[in-house]
């Protein structure tokens, strides 16, 4: 029998449930980094580690697929918080594994590590040395059944000590929950009298795979159909309107306020998705199926805990042999074709910068068609949901957005990257802003993708803040940053680039996707900060809304 490391058993549980690895190698992590390769799990290097987490996140969302980050302890660990934070909040598998004060008692240079996860709402699992077998399997299934992130950690001295024998159970599956005889049984009758039911599926239903039992239900009863933004285009077909939210369009949200019956599948109705209270109409019945155990918005009428996939092929049994009525979609049809669809953009701007409108609807001609786009959080973020094609919901990986944090782009690019085997393009949305917090993984990203370009919407500021704020009347100096020649700093670090100041810039982007689109591409793409997002405008409508009322 082959004599493991305490390193060496957790790195070899973890590969019954990881293939890859991401992160920054130090001496609270060396003696599992040794070990991880020795079990074959792929490292992917990154430049800082806040970039582990991102990336292991990252690689979950466009896979589907567990993947771990790694750190040393201490500066290393406390590196990695925002992007912990991130994944907590948006309730993404994923494991760090970390180094941890030794065993004998914390040094001068430690802190509380357990607490510190603790606050941010990730459990720690500490292995021994008797049982790292086993306490890191329990890490990886608490994470997997949870969906959330855990931080597995590895006392300093243990690290390199021979590891005592185990015994490990067999790995079981994550069970859910199903109240499929309960409140399914009324959620079919409503649905069955419904005259405008619209089906409204989020990110909970495409990992639950639930989207082929949604279209045919939705089918069954000629119900309209959208999607969050993290679950675009599961339900495409006949009814469907597109995205809810501020990212959608007028006409098509007019049409989901008059639904009579909306089915809510794996989304938490976020203020966003919403459109802060208006998405709905106040007469309509919401029902909602959901793997969490109460409701998660007062507009719910009707709560079932159920996976999706169980919930959806339960409600098709019960609604066997229902017809739909055609005048409901029919209705939709013709006012999608006549209504208002997004803007255009403009050729001219007060600044003569590029309108980003125009420029996004420019880019979706020119980028190929399968593609996987990566987000970080920051004003443009509409702008590729918006106006650019997205395959399936994989495909969108939108990050920052449940922190509301900016610059884990060019980290969760990294782990996108890794995920796309398929010959797809990894497409990065950054803005100045964000991509200069996390410039140190653009090298990471050029190492580790097969075919990336990175779109950098360029107003040399932090947009967000200039319309927030600065429309308010207050000194916009903070919120300003000096334009920075991304296109030089991609060449210098190995990747073709190009400045686009106009549409007609673009041909260099074309020309190197024509010739194979082999490497890393970044389009520093210098856009006006006149033009104002139609999600920023509403949020901003609904936040001084609030405002007036606790002040009145």
């Amino acid at each position: 029998m082959t004599t493991l490391t305490v390193s060496g058993r957790v790195a070899q549980v973890l590969s019954s449930y990881v293939s890859d690895v991401f992160g920054v190698m130090g001496n609270g992590n060396v003696y599992f980094l040794d070990a991880a390769e020795k079990q074959g799990l792929r490292f992917t290097p990154v430049r800082h580690e806040g970039a582990a987490i991102a990336a292991a996140d990252a690689y979950y969302r466009a896979s589907g697929r567990l993947a771990a980050g790694t750190t040393t302890y201490g500066p290393g660990y406390t590196n990695a918080l925002t992007a912990l934070a991130e994944a907590v909040q948006a309730q993404i598998p994923v494991v760090l594994v970390t180094g941890d004060a030794p065993t004998s008692g914390a040094r001068p240079q430690d802190v509380d590590q357990t607490a510190i996860a603790a606050g941010l709402g990730a459990a720690t699992f500490t292995v021994t040395r008797d049982a790292a077998g086993a306490i890191t399997q329990q890490a990886v299934e608490y994470a997997l059944t949870k969906r959330t992130a855990v931080v597995l950690a590895i006392p300093y001295d243990l690290a390199a000590l021979e590891a005592g024998d185990e015994e490990l159970p067999a790995p079981h599956a994550p069970k859910v929950t199903d109240d499929a005889d309960g409140g399914l049984g009324q959620a079919a009758r409503l649905l069955s009298g419904a005259r405008r039911p619209l089906i409204l599926a989020g990110r909970g239903a495409h990992l639950a795979g639930a989207g082929p039992e949604l279209r045919e239900l939705a089918d069954r009863i000629g119900a309209l159909t959208a999607g969050t933004a993290l679950a675009l285009n599961l339900l495409p077909g006949e009814g469907y309107l597109g995205v809810a939210g501020g990212f959608g369009t007028d006409t098509a949200a007019g049409l989901m306020g008059e639904a009579d019956v909306v089915l809510v599948a794996g989304a938490s109705l976020s203020p966003f998705t919403m459109r802060f209270g208006h998405l709905l109409g106040p007469d309509s019945t919401v029902i909602q199926v959901d793997t969490a155990l109460q409701p998660t918005h007062p507009r719910v009428d009707l709560f079932v805990s159920a996976d999706a996939k169980m919930a959806a092929a339960r409600l098709l049994q019960l609604l066997d042999g229902e017809t739909a009525a055609d005048a409901w979609r029919a209705e939709a049809r013709k006012r999608l074709a006549e209504g208002p669809a997004h803007h255009l953009g403009s050729d001219e701007t007060p600044d003569g910068r590029l309108d980003p409108r125009s420029l996004a609807r420019a880019l979706d001609a020119v980028l190929p068609e399968r593609r996987t786009v990566v987000q970080d959080g920051g004003h443009f973020i509409g702008w590729a949901p918006m106006y650019w094609n997205i395959p399936r919901p994989q495909d969108l990986v939108m990050v920052g957005t449940a922190f509301q944090s900016i610059g884990l782009g060019l980290a969760s690019a990294v782990g996108a990257a890794r995920a796309v085997e398929d010959g797809r393009t990894l497409v990065l949305a950054s803005g100045d802003g964000g991509f200069l917090m996390g410039l140190s993984d653009l090298e990471s990203l050029i190492g580790a993708a097969s075919s990336a370009v990175v779109v950098i919407y360029n107003d040399a500021a932090y947009g967000a803040e200039i319309h927030q704020y600065g429309s308010q009347g207050l000194t916009e100096k903070p919120m300003l940053i000096p334009e920075v020649d991304f296109s030089g700093i991609a060449r210098a670090l190995g990747a073709e680039s190009a400045i686009i100041r106009s549409l007609a810039d673009l041909a260099a982007l074309k020309d190197w996707i024509d010739a194979g689109a082999q490497g890393t591409f970044v389009a520093d793409c210098r856009i006006t900060s006149s033009v104002r997002a139609p999600w920023l405008s509403e949020w901003m409508k609904a936040s001084h809304a609030a405002k007036a009322a606790v002040a009145g």
